[in-house]
């Protein structure tokens, strides 16, 4: 699991996240929901270790810039970022060196077959459409099996068909007991698979949802999410 308390982020007079905390345990799904400018890619970046923040953050136990939580974290970001002269198997061999990986090859393979990414092993980083990527990213941050995933807008150029494999991902690290955060604003991409929803609005969270079937009287996360953004209602 991973703790974030009291995590405030400041870009000199302009607060980006006012005082978050939250928690997501083992083998549960969480998304941030909101508007851009919110602050949903500011708390992931803190709880990846990009940035400075006053508060605590910790991975599985450990600080989240320790050593210890950076071998149990994916990070997936908004915008990929791959080697240009690297090709698509050298960042798999490159993520595998670095976390001192043994027989990953197989597992690499997987990946990149489930991604379609097979016939591209040998292309460069330069020589790839944004969307092949965003595959390559996600690939390089599963390949170790984190124990804590953090997706920032992860299916923003994805084809169909990545799109359902990582859907399909996103269930296996749940049921593999990993915890993960996903950040979105497009609702129809969690609807079917999370358990906990936090809705942002100017950087801090203006409500907090649990996936409860059949509770008679309780908004949808749709209808939640619509009177906070646009102002109908207080959160709940």
């Amino acid at each position: 699991m991973f703790q974030v308390r009291g995590v405030t982020k400041r870009y000199g007079k302009v607060v980006a996240n006012d005082s978050i905390s939250f928690d997501v345990k083992d083998g549960e799904i969480a998304v941030l929901l909101g508007p851009n400018g919110a602050g949903k890619s500011t708390i992931i970046k803190c709880i990846a270790g990009l940035l400075r923040f006053e508060g605590e953050i910790d991975l599985c136990g450990y600080p989240n810039k320790s050593l210890q939580a950076k071998a149990l974290l994916g990070y997936i970001p908004e915008m990929p970022a791959v080697y240009d002269l690297l090709t698509v198997g050298e960042h798999l061999e490159f993520i595998a060196r670095a976390y001192q990986l043994t027989d990953w090859e197989g597992y690499a393979d997987e990946l990149l077959s489930r991604f379609e990414l097979t016939d591209k092993k040998e292309k460069l980083g330069k020589e790839l459409s944004k969307g092949m990527q965003q595959k390559v990213s996600i690939c390089c941050a599963l390949l170790h099996r984190p124990k804590v995933a953090i997706f920032d807008e992860p299916l923003v150029g994805l084809d169909p068909h990545a799109i359902k494999e990582l859907k399909d991902i996103f269930v296996e690290l749940k049921q593999a007991g990993a915890s993960v955060l996903i950040s979105t604003h497009m609702l129809d991409s969690v609807e079917d698979y999370w358990d906990v929803a936090h809705i942002m609005m100017n950087g801090s969270f203006a409500a907090t949802k649990f996936n409860r079937p059949g509770q008679e009287g309780e908004k949808t996360l749709e209808e939640l999410f619509f009177d906070i953004t646009e102002g109908k209602g207080a959160a709940q």
